[in-house]
Formats: structure tokens, C-alpha cells, sequence
């Protein structure tokens, strides 16, 4: 990889500051080693130079909450597919990812060690990934493929090796199953702790797993050095149940009310919107097959959801960007700025959540999130300056270059 120098740009650096105008970014190999004005860089003669033609540098985005391994899709469609080719899918929207400017992910269900092993060993491409394997979910909720039917279609296969299925009822089934996901190589746990929009049997305020069952879930992920929970948490009695049992971050929050939030801000609980989720499903359901039930969810949630996110903004709770990709087509991540926006964050916050909350969130800071000398060089470049709009950022050509360990993974500039 060797040593680079970016020269000719603004530096949005992910710490909130003012950006750095006319300035240079160095590094050599995987490691940044300067941030700053030009005249106070000595050159050495082997750097390679790259221009950044005056747009913006920022770190590497990251999304704490995707699904690398699918793409929703009518269900004659999944049952028409073979198993092995969700892998080769999967490194198209990795790919996808990685050159929309994502540079790190949390995968949220449903990749296993390999495809990360993959993506490290550089069989593919993609970003770096943190993973939660599958989520835990209790018999008849959110995330159990039961349909009115009696058939049961599980979004995405599991309970193959190395895919232990989440299902678990109970204080002992739910400390086992949590052993199971960290034996598979989850580095995050995820659980269910609400019904959801997509599940067919249940409802987002329905509450899943009592406070005790969580409490365990908490207890066995802080057992492996700290290991922490994620919650899908959208209706007010799961949420605080979640938070009470000392879950790192709520994911959705679609019903957040006044207690939930006071008990973020005391146990400084991140909050990941996925605002795109449901305006996703209002505007795919007919060609990715989604069944009624969730766009009826949908239309009732999206509303409340907005509100609720703005509501815990405008409180001082700790948001975390993330998406749901998978829900939506992979590489369309950045979208979920413009909704943050909406929300009441000003661009530059957006573009905080997007870095600097979102490594915090993965507990990936000391590395990740901001462009500072001893930090991993996940590094982009845009085309003009997002806190003009952020909305920019929905054309994948404006993110014209994208370096991740060091190694130039996209490039339309040179």
C-alpha cells in the first residue's frame, strides 16, 4: 500500500469541528500519519500523491445495523433459490456497501465468520464487519418465520453450521442460545426485544423476552470480555425493559416515550434510527413482495417513528447511524442522513453519527471514526461539501474515492 498523500481538499474530520480548508491527509500504509495544513508536512519524495480536485474528506461511514447477506425478496422467489448462492449475492452488496462510502458495518443477523473471514483475507471485497450471527427471538415473535399458513418461511436460512437458529424460550433456553451465537463468533448479541414491521405475528409494541431473560442475555455477552447486546426495541415497554436489563443500543425506537428516554441518557444507551426501514417498505413492497401486514405497519409506524427520534435528539440521547440495509437494496445507506436531518440534526451532526457516535457505538473508537494520526485510514472522498446537503450523498458517484485499511477500493479521480 505504501505511503499516500491526499492534497487539494476540505477535511471534515467526524469530531464536530469546523472543517479544515486546503489541507492534506497523509498515510502510510494502513495507519493515517498526518491531518493538517500543507506547509507543515515534510515530504519525503515517496509518497503518492492523490487530488482530491478540492472536494471533501471524511472517515470511512459506518452503518451499525445492516443485513450483508440479503435483500428482501417475494417469498416464491427465496423458496426458488438455492442455498449457496446468497454468498455470491452477498459479495455484490458487500461491494455495493463498501464503494457507497461504508467502511465498517455492524451486521445486525445473518452473516457468518466466513463471509467476514472472507472479506479479511480479501477473497472479496466489502467492508469491515462487526457480527451478531442471528438474533435471539422467543417463539411467535419478531424474527420466527411462523406464517398464518402454518408453514413457516424464514426470512433467511438458519440452523446451518456455523447459523445457529435464534429462537429460545425462557431464562435457561436464552442463556444457552446466547452461548451458542458466541461460540459461532458473535462479537455483538442481538435480540428481539419487540415484535416488529416485517413479522406476520405479532405487532412493534408487542414486547418480547421478560426483564429476567434479558438480563441473562446481558450477563452471558458481558462474560466474553465485555461483549455487548443490541436491541431491536421498538414499542415503549421493551425499550425500557431492554435498557433496565443493560443493553449497549436500541435499534428502531419507533415508540419511545418520555421514561424510555430518561433511562438512555442515565445508562447512556445508543439509539439507532433506521428511519429508512419503514419508508423502505412503503415504497418496495410490491416489487420486493412484502406482505401486507407490514406495509400496514408501516404506514401506521412511520409517523410515530420520526417523531420519537426527533424527540430523543432534542433530549441529548447518543444517536448511532444505521440503516437496516437489506430491508432496502444494499449501497442506498447514506440516504439515512437525509432523514436525520429531518429529524432535527444539522448536517454536520449527521455526518458525527455517521463516524465518530458510530465507532463508539461498535466500541471500534481508539481506530475508527475520525481522521487523527494513529488511526486506521478508512478514509473517503466526496465531490463538492455534504453540509451544503447531505442529500448529495444519495448519488454513489459523489463518493468518488474510498481507501479502507489503507488500500484504494474505489476510485473515479485518477
Amino acid at each position: 500500500m505504501g505511503k499516500k498523500l491526499i492534497k487539494n481538499a476540505l477535511i471534515i474530520d467526524g469530531n464536530g469541528a469546523a472543517p479544515i480548508k486546503d489541507s492534506i491527509i497523509a498515510l502510510d500504509n494502513e495507519k493515517i500519519t498526518y491531518v493538517g495544513k500543507e506547509e507543515n508536512y515534510t515530504f519525503d519524495g515517496s509518497e503518492s500523491v492523490i487530488d482530491a480536485q478540492g472536494g471533501t474528506v471524511l472517515p470511512g461511514f459506518i452503518d451499525t445495523h445492516v443485513h450483508m447477506m440479503f435483500e428482501y425478496a417475494p417469498i416464491t422467489q427465496r423458496l426458488a433459490t438455492p442455498f449457496s448462492f446468497m454468498y455470491y449475492q452477498a459479495a455484490n452488496y458487500l461491494k455495493a456497501t463498501l464503494h457507497a462510502g461504508i467502511t465498517s458495518v455492524r451486521d445486525a443477523l445473518g452473516a457468518d465468520l466466513g463471509v467476514k473471514k472472507a472479506v479479511n483475507e480479501g477473497l472479496i471485497c466489502g467492508p469491515r464487519m462487526q457480527l451478531s450471527i442471528n438474533a435471539l427471538t422467543i417463539t411467535g415473535g419478531h424474527g420466527d418465520g411462523y406464517t398464518i399458513s402454518g408453514n413457516t418461511v424464514d426470512l433467511l436460512a438458519s440452523n446451518y453450521p456455523g447459523m445457529p437458529n435464534g429462537k429460545c424460550d425462557g431464562v435457561e433456553e436464552v442463556r444457552k442460545k446466547t452461548r451458542q451465537m458466541l461460540r459461532a463468533g458473535a462479537e455483538v448479541i442481538k435480540v428481539h426485544a419487540t415484535g416488529g414491521v416485517l413479522s406476520a405475528t405479532d405487532h412493534p409494541e408487542f414486547t418480547q423476552f421478560s426483564l429476567e431473560e434479558l438480563k441473562v442475555i446481558v450477563e452471558e455477552a458481558k462474560f466474553r470480555k465485555g461483549v455487548k447486546v443490541m436491541a431491536h426495541a421498538q414499542g415503549a415497554e421493551g425499550i425500557k425493559n431492554a435498557i433496565k436489563a443493560g443493553v449497549h443500543s436500541i435499534e428502531h425506537g419507533i415508540f419511545i416515550d418520555d421514561e424510555a428516554i430518561e433511562l438512555m441518557l442515565e445508562n447512556e444507551t445508543y439509539l439507532v434510527p433506521t428511519l429508512l426501514a419503514p419508508v423502505a417498505v412503503l415504497e418496495t413492497a410490491k416489487d420486493a413482495g412484502m406482505p401486507d401486514t407490514a406495509v400496514e405497519k408501516s404506514k401506521e409506524v412511520i409517523e410515530q417513528h420520526q417523531a420519537s427520534i426527533a424527540k430523543a435528539y432534542d433530549s441529548g440521547v447518543k444517536i448511532a447511524m444505521g440503516t437496516d440495509a437489506g430491508v432496502m437494496k444494499h449501497g442506498t445507506n447514506l440516504r439515512e442522513l437525509g432523514l436525520m436531518r429531518d429529524a432535527g440534526m444539522t448536517a454536520m451532526e449527521t455526518i458525527v453519527a455517521s463516524t465518530k457516535t458510530a465507532a463508539e457505538c461498535l466500541g471500534w473508537e481508539e481506530q475508527l471514526g475520525t481522521l487523527e494520526v494513529g488511526k486506521l485510514a478508512d478514509i473517503i472522498i466526496v465531490k463538492g461539501n455534504p453540509l451544503n446537503d447531505v442529500d448529495m450523498l444519495l448519488n454513489n458517484d459523489t463518493i468518488q474515492v474510498v481507501i479502507k485499511n489503507g488500500k484504494v477500493e474505489k476510485n473515479l479521480l485518477f
